[in-house]
């Protein structure tokens, strides 16, 4: 069974970054150390802390990810929503969403593979 696209998933799997996940002063550290607005240190972020998250899943949640940030992504969706009221241990402010969003994909794509290969 597909599951249906929705936004409100990527939220959970970035839960990670979000200051309301306060139990690692090393992980808080780590995020506040990446330019996140640079992909190869959104990325190098993303294979630290994203990527056991994600490989944790099942792999129809994980293809729902994918799918879900694949719908969106070909849609003019500029995901403020799953940014809004989200505050992170991030430095700066995430410069462009869709961009942030692509680096994922490109990451959890990469991932899944990865694990095929293993």
């Amino acid at each position: 069974m597909k599951l249906t696209p929705e936004l409100s998933i990527l939220r959970s799997l970035l839960f990670t970054y979000s200051i309301e996940n306060y139990d690692d002063s090393e992980r808080e550290r780590f995020i506040a150390s990446k330019n996140i607005n640079n992909e190869t240190e959104l990325a190098e972020l993303f294979e630290k802390l994203t990527k056991p998250e994600f490989l944790s899943y099942k792999p129809e949640i994980q293809q729902w990810h994918i799918d879900t940030l694949h719908y969106y992504l070909n849609t003019d969706e500029n995901f403020d929503s799953v940014f809004y009221l989200f505050d992170t241990y991030f430095d700066d402010k995430i410069i462009d969403h869709r961009q942030f969003m692509t680096v994922l994909l490109r990451c959890l794509l990469h991932y899944k593979i990865e694990s095929y290969a293993s």
